[in-house]
């Protein structure tokens, strides 16, 4: 249990999320994870201006770490509050990278792994949050595993 911050100024654009007083911005973040491919009737979601916190219980690391990067990766979102639980094996955490103005998943791959064509390992790990491989941007977070 962790907080993990964001780059508040990149992102998904969901325009209503954070607006203040949106009373519905819990149930938007909700529908925004299950749009990602990540939906899990045992998480729940709340927003408080820019921090976003997420509780309940995933069966396994990878599935939190995705969850905690699509609720992240959006305009807005300064910070997670990650109160989720594991019920699964104990797993190594993945490390996390901010991406950079210029980076590709090649260059990424070869500044964590000594090796550019280990880009599709980056890539996987961070399905369905990435569809192509060319689709990334300044100020994202990217899953790195191990």
């Amino acid at each position: 249990m962790s907080i993990l911050s964001f780059v508040k100024e990149a992102g998904e654009k969901l325009i209503d999320l954070l607006t203040p007083g949106n009373a519905n911005a819990s149930d938007e973040l909700k529908k925004h994870i299950e749009d990602v491919g990540l939906g899990n009737p045992n998480v729940h979601a709340t927003v408080d201006g820019d921090k976003v916190t997420i509780t309940g219980e995933v069966a396994s690391q990878e599935e939190k770490e995705k969850i905690i990067l699509a609720a992240g990766n959006i305009a807005g979102v300064a910070s997670v509050d990650d109160q989720i639980t594991v019920t699964g094996p104990a797993a190594v955490a993945a490390r996390f990278v901010v991406v950079k103005k210029g980076d590709t998943l090649s260059a990424i791959s070869l500044a964590v792994y000594g090796n550019a064509n280990q880009y599709n390992r980056i890539f996987e790990a961070n399905k369905p949050l990435l569809k192509d491989v060319n689709k990334i941007y300044p100020g994202q977070t990217l899953r790195i595993p191990e």
